[in-house]
């Protein structure tokens, strides 16, 4: 019940709290926290290991934004919005390493939560 809680949440509202947690609406150049966050919702049972594999929808979702993060400051902003964003919706940071090579996606930086965002 929890589990379909979150992610009813996740697909309504959720993302209402990320942006009072994390997202501030700003533009980050080519795309905004909110709208990464939103075009990746379809990878959110992979990353909380409700689901074996990313599914099909979500794979398209990480290329979108693999594509839109065009310059440093963008991947950069991302980088920032991500990590905060993620441990508040229980992405499961192994399940996040492994979504770009599952997907096919060459990202150039890994979805790491060790990485330092600003280097």
């Amino acid at each position: 019940m929890e589990r379909k809680f979150m992610g009813l949440s996740w697909s309504l509202g959720v993302l209402g709290l990320v942006m009072i947690l994390v997202a501030k609406s700003e533009s980050v150049d080519a795309i905004t926290c909110q709208e990464a966050i939103t075009t990746l919702l379809p990878c959110q049972p992979f990353l909380t290991d409700a689901a074996p594999a990313p599914i099909a929808p979500c794979c398209v979702a990480v290329a979108n934004v693999n594509a839109a993060a065009t310059t440093t400051s963008v991947r950069r902003e991302l980088c920032h919005c991500f990590e905060k964003a993620a441990p508040a919706f229980g992405v499961k940071p192994e399940k996040a390493k492994q979504l770009p090579q599952l997907c096919g996606v060459t990202v150039s930086v890994p979805l790491d939560p060790s990485i330092d965002c600003d280097k």
